[in-house]
Parts: structure tokens; sequence; C-alpha cells
């Protein structure tokens, strides 16, 4: 009897506490739905228990613009003040690239003085090309600029350039300055992490309705929204760049007698300029992202080009509008990325005039020329339009004819996976009790992080009941879920067969490249006209967007192993499968799990656009305040979204940084 008690006694030590916790979740979950017309809260949260948020920021937000009073000005001068500050700049540049300098108002303006002509254009970005690299870039920059004027994308391509050489600066600035202010206070860092997180996480759509309440319809308000969305990660990396700076650098600057503003603006900063210019780089890259979504608010170029060839689903010029800002990022990009690793130049003191100035002198030359002999010859100054081509007419009849002839398979295919996947799949969630889930979330974050990631996965899930929103959350997790599972099913094995063969790694990095700089509109036009509006269509959309780091992250993981233990499983007699399931995917996995991460986030903000194809989620619910401008709706909706973001973001981080540790690389 003694050693059977012994035995049940090891065997129950044995028992994780954390299956027991699992095990007993599960039971309460089955008991709360055999239970659920005694206790109905347990599954939806009773309206009058609701918290009325929406409706406090509202009133907030009225009693700002209306009553806030700062005693030398109101608010609303004050953000009139903000709008003159960005706009005088923006009416500069508008002018040079766009419009020409002109005289009066509306219809009675009359140009004063031309813009800057394509040629001009053209050759500026080529010799600042060859200036900062070499011929290659310069071609390949002139490249991206001449399909503007062939295609007549030219006008509205100037526009969006004129809102990227404004936000720019202005993200890159204010970044700047909240990088520093946080390195040099430690309260201040710990305030505004989780206010960057949000702003990393919030949809894009969110942060246009206060901004639109405060600055109305127009350029400045879309800019302002620009620079909110693309200033983050250059706060983040100013903070990673000035903790980068060797100690004996700093040490040496102090030892030389520089003050505390000196040591900063010319030893610290210009130590991690190259750091510095990759969140430069980012910065044009996010706010060239945020072009289409701005164009709903006054932003006008591009943006606007691509919108309105979504509503009236005409592929081809959508597809074009698309491509060019495409190329146009990737342009900025190749270009900010050459200047971030280009060496300090040393010029010749002997040579004097243009010799010494070469570029521009050659810049100069040319506008002067194009602007003077334009007025003989138009061709010179405005790209003529029957010089443009189009190929708006070929991707329609691509359209027509799958439709036309594939219908049945792509029908049947839809119905299947909307039968059979989808819609149980949703039904099941929101079928789910609130309590157990957010009670999922809690064990999962106490399991991997400990009493504070349980407690703040646990209190995130919890809130988003409490203002009302569950059943839409539901249907967004169902949606994010299912389009990343695809995803990754589709990404992870072509990143580990792009990792295997330095051939297919080149092939598939041009083209997730590709699909990283398209803008996430362009994704929904072919997947509308193929399947109609609905939440296939938004799921086919999604996976298409969000797939890249999956493969991304999933090739560097499987390639960094280290040679070593690939030579040793070698040596140890192991086959070449044998090599990829038992050495480089174990040890690939917590990068490949951080590309699932990357590919959940990218997800969530592909959601709330997709809310334009008639998706029933919170990504709807912040469309449907854009289009009120209910800042409250909007807001709690968004924020709502960005806690969906953040539970996965800390859960998935968690697990990594706890598997680095047990394989030993952290």
């Amino acid at each position: 009897m003694s050693v059977v008690s012994a035995a049940l006694e090891h065997r129950t030590a044995r028992i994780s506490p954390w299956l027991a916790a699992w095990a007993g979740l599960l039971v309460v979950t089955i008991a709360l739905y055999f239970a659920r017309d005694l206790i109905p809260w347990a599954f939806k949260y009773p309206r009058g228990w609701q918290l009325p948020l929406h409706g406090w920021i509202s009133a907030f937000m009225k009693w700002l613009i209306n009553s806030f009073d700062l005693g030398l000005f109101t608010f609303k001068e004050l953000t009139r003040g903000i709008a003159w500050v960005i706009e005088k700049p923006y009416w500069l540049v508008k002018s040079l690239l766009s419009t020409g300098f002109l005289k009066g108002v509306g219809s009675y303006a009359e140009q004063v003085f031309p813009r800057l002509s394509w040629l001009a254009v053209i050759a500026t970005v080529v010799l600042f090309a060859r200036h900062v690299k070499d011929w290659k870039l310069a071609l390949l920059a002139g490249i991206c600029f001449g399909y503007l004027a062939v295609f007549g994308q030219w006008d509205s391509a100037m526009i969006t350039l004129s809102s990227i050489a404004i936000a720019v600066p202005f993200g890159v600035a204010g970044g700047l300055f909240l990088g520093i202010a946080a390195l040099r206070s430690r309260r201040f860092e710990i305030v505004l992490t989780p206010i960057l997180d949000l702003m990393q996480t919030v949809p894009v759509f969110a942060y246009l309705i206060p901004v639109l309440i405060l600055f109305s319809f127009g350029p400045v308000s879309a800019m302002i929204a620009t620079i909110i969305y693309a200033m983050p990660p250059m706060v983040r990396v100013t903070m990673l760049a000035l903790r980068s700076v060797p100690a004996e650098v700093v040490e040496s600057g102090r030892m030389s007698g520089c003050t505390k503003r000196q040591l900063l603006w010319k030893v610290q900063l210009p130590s991690a300029m190259p750091t510095l210019m990759v969140g430069v780089n980012q910065v044009i890259m996010l706010s060239l992202n945020m072009v289409i979504i701005a164009s709903m608010i006054g932003a006008g170029g591009l943006g606007y080009d691509v919108l309105t060839a979504l509503k009236r689903l005409q592929i081809g010029q959508g597809v074009e509008a698309g491509v060019a800002i495409t190329l146009l990022a990737i342009a900025l990009d190749r270009l900010s990325q050459a200047s971030a690793r280009r060496a300090p130049a040393t010029r010749n003191a002997q040579l004097r005039g243009w010799r010494r100035h070469p570029y521009l002198t050659i810049f100069f030359t040319v506008t002067a020329a194009t602007w003077i002999l334009g007025l003989w010859f138009p061709a010179l100054s405005n790209y003529p339009d029957a010089w443009e081509i189009t190929t708006g007419s070929f991707w329609g009849d691509v359209v027509r004819y799958i439709n036309v002839n594939f219908f049945d398979v792509l029908d049947a295919m839809k119905n299947f996976l909307l039968l059979n996947v989808m819609i149980p799949l949703k039904r099941f969630l929101l079928s789910l009790p609130w309590v157990a889930v957010a009670g999922m979330a809690a064990i999962a974050g106490l399991q991997l992080g400990g009493w504070r990631l349980g407690l703040l996965t646990g209190s995130l899930a919890t809130f988003i009941a409490v203002v009302g929103l569950w059943a839409k959350a539901m249907v967004t997790v169902y949606l994010c879920g299912l389009a990343v599972i695809i995803a990754c099913l589709i990404g992870i094995p072509i990143g580990i067969a792009a990792a295997r063969n330095d051939r297919l790694h080149r092939i598939v990095s041009v083209i997730i490249d590709t699909l990283q700089t398209l803008p996430s509109f362009v994704y929904l036009m072919p997947v509308v006209m193929l399947f109609r509006v609905g939440d296939f269509a938004a799921l086919l959309a999604v996976v298409a967007y969000a797939i890249t780091p999956a493969i991304r992250y999933t090739d560097h993981g499987v390639r960094s192993v280290s040679p070593d233990l690939i030579e040793a499983a070698t040596q140890a007699g192991c086959t070449r499968g044998q090599i990829l399931r038992k050495v480089q995917l174990p040890l690939a996995l917590p990068q490949i799990m951080l590309g699932v991460n990357q590919t959940i986030m990218m997800a969530l903000s592909m959601l709330v656009i997709t809310a334009l194809v008639g998706t029933r989620e919170l990504g709807q619910e912040v469309y449907i305040a854009l289009t009120k401008a209910d800042t409250g709706k909007g807001l709690v909706a968004g924020v709502c979204v960005a806690f969906i973001a953040i539970i996965a973001d800390r859960l998935i981080g968690a697990w990594a940084w706890r598997r680095k540790r047990e394989l030993g690389l952290e």
C-alpha cells in the first residue's frame, strides 16, 4: 500500500501546475457554456455595466475645441498656429514641384512663375543618386521618376512628394527631440514607451478622426496625421542609436571639456548618425505608406488616385497609381540608405568655380535651360499628354478574362472555405464566454512572462469587453487569426526553401521587397473584382499583404544558424532533411515566431482597411467613426485593435525570449 501511495504521490508531483491551470480553465469554460442561461453576463457583457468611454472622449474633444483657454491664446488658435507653421513650407514646396508660384485664389489664380520642369526634377534625383553612391543608383532613380512622367502620374506624384518633403523633416525632428528627452529622463521614457506602443498599433484611421476635428479637412491635416504615424520609429531609433555610442567616445568628449549640450551635438549625434539615418529611412517609408489613407482627409496626390480607382473598381488606374507610389518609395528608400552609408566627402581646396560643386552647377544649368527653353518648347517643361502610355485596359481585360473563364472554380473555392472553415470558426469564437477568453490571456501571460505580463494581458482583454466591443473584437481575431495561419502555411515553407537555395533566395527577396512597398489599398482591388466584397475578399487581401514577414524572418532565421552546428550535424551522419528538422528549425524557431508576430501586426493593420470591402469587425467601427467624425467611437475601437496587437506581441515576445534563453542564444 505504501508503495502504491508513493507512486501516486510521485505521479501527482510530476503534473505541471500550468497543465492543471489550463485543464481547470477548460472545465470552467464548459461549465459556463452549459449554464449560459443562468449567467448570460459571462457571454455578453451587460450594456448597463459598460464603460461609456467613447462619450467621455467625444465630450472632452468638444470642450478642448470650444472652451479650453491657455490664457494668451485659445486651443483653437494654437491649432491654427501649428497649421500655419506646416502650411507655409508646404505651399513653397508644392509651388516649386507642382503648381508653380500663383497669384490669386482658386479659379482666379494666375501663374507668375513656373514650377520645376519634369526634366529638372529627374536630373536632380539622378545627380543626387550619383553624388551619394554611383551611376547604378542614378539609373534606378531615373527609371523610377521616369515612370511617373511616362505613365501620366507626374502631377499627382509631385503633390505626394511635396507632402513627403514636409512631413519627413517634421517627423524626424520630433522623433529626435523625443528620443533625446527620453534618453535623458528615465521617468519620461517610462511614460513615453506605452504611448509609442499605442501609436504603432492603433489603426491609422483612428489618427485621422481627432486630426480632422482639430485641423479640418485639407492637406495640412493629412500631413499632421502622417507625422504622428511616422514619428515613433524615429524616437526608438534615436534612443537605440545614442545608447549604442561607445562609452570611450563619450568619455573622450567629457575629457575634452565638452558641456552636456556640446557632448550631444558634437560627439554623440555624429557618432550615431549611420543608425539615425535608418530611422530617417523608416520615417520616409511610413510617410509613403500613409499617403492613400491621408487622402481621405484632403492629402490629394497619388493616394487620392488609388482611392478613387478602388471606389470605381478601375483596377488599371489603381495599379498604375499604386506602382507609382511603390517606385517613389523604392527611389527614396535607396537614396536615403545610400546617404546613410556614404562616407564624409573630402573636397580639394584648390578647385574653383563649377569644378568645386559640379552637381550643383549641372542642376542650376538644367533648371534654367528648361525654364527658358520651355517657353518655346513646352515638352521640356511639362511632359506631353500625347507621349503618355497606360496599361489600364490591359489589367481590366485580365480580370475580365479570369472572371469569365474561371468563375466556377473561384466561386467553388470561396464557398468551400466560407462554409467549412470561416463561418464555423467565426461562430465558435463568438460563442466563447468573454471571461474564459480573458482568463486564457491572463494564464498565458502568467506562464510566459510572470504576474506582470499575466495582469497586462488579462486586463487588456477585459477592457475590450468592458467598452462593449467584444463581438467585434472576436470577428477581428477570427479574420486575423485565419489570415495569419494561411500566411504562415504559405510563407514559412517558402522562407525555408529560400534559405537553402541562394538563387531562390535572390528571387524571393526581390518579390517580397516589391510586395512590402506596394500600398495596402492595391491589394483590395483585384480581390474585390474577382470575389466581390465580404470576408473572403478581405481574407485574401490580408494574406497577400501580411505574408512577407513570415517569409523574411524564416529565411533569415534558418540562414543565421551557425555553420559550425551544421558541420557538426553533418559529421554525425545527419541527412540534409534531418539537419533541417533537428538543427536548423529548432534553432530558428524564435526568429520564425518573431516573423509570425510581425505577420499578426501587419494583418491587424490591413484589417482596418478591409472595412472598405464590407467586413464587420473593429476596423468597420473605426471607419464608421471616421465618416461621422466621432472621435470617441473611433479612438476606443482603435485602442481595442491596439490591445489585441499588444497581447499577441507581448506573448510571442515572451515565448521567443524564453526559447532563446533555453537554447543559449540570450
